[in-house]
């Protein structure tokens, strides 16, 4: 998989908005993402859990395995690691990542797409 990654970083909200350990979901040119702040920094993923096809991964159990910053899908409990993407559970199945960061207190996102 071939991953391209857009110019522009689009704004999503304030960073106080997010609350540390806890998923948002917002809409980032035409997709749906989850967006999360842990003390390891802002992480950016598509929202859609790629085991069950639904958009719920902003409501997963934000924590951490081995030192990396993960998220668990609240449906079937698989654990993807925030900075990459990758199931920790599951070989071979992953879910798109994107970049975050905070500009003047802004949290930004730049999207990543399949090329």
């Amino acid at each position: 998989m071939n991953l391209t990654t857009t110019l522009s970083w689009t704004a999503v909200c304030p960073l106080d908005r997010l609350e540390p350990d806890r998923g948002v979901a917002a809409l980032v040119e035409g997709a749906q993402i989850a967006l999360f702040r842990t003390e390891d920094g802002l992480f950016a993923i598509d929202n859609r859990d790629p085991v069950s096809g639904a958009y719920v991964l902003s409501r997963g159990i934000v924590g951490s395995r081995g030192g990396v910053p993960t998220v668990a899908s609240p449906l079937h409990k698989q654990v993807y690691d925030l900075r990459s993407g990758h199931c920790l559970d599951l070989p071979g199945v992953a879910v798109a990542w994107h970049d975050a960061r905070c500009r003047d207190g802004l949290v930004e996102v730049r999207l990543r797409q399949e090329a």
